[in-house]
């Protein structure tokens, strides 16, 4: 099978399969317990924030700074 012919499986595949799995997603979605996964995610986000503070900046004046350069 030529790779084209692969890529061709591939997308039949997907056409065929994606409407269920998208049934599948919605499903989850909304049987999802949405406090419960922010009260398991609170510690992984508070951990992320004390490790990695935000910078004071939000790069957009730096941006700015190099574009000004690229000007000149």
């Amino acid at each position: 099978m030529t790779e084209r012919e692969l890529i061709r499986q591939w997308a039949l595949t997907w056409k065929e399969v994606g409407p269920e799995l998208e049934k599948i997603r919605m499903r989850e979605v909304r049987d999802e317990d949405t406090l419960l996964s922010l009260k398991l995610l609170a510690p992984a986000f508070d951990h992320a924030a004390r490790t990695h503070p935000p910078d004071e900046s939000t790069g957009l004046v730096e941006m700015q700074r190099h574009l000004a350069k690229l000007r000149r």
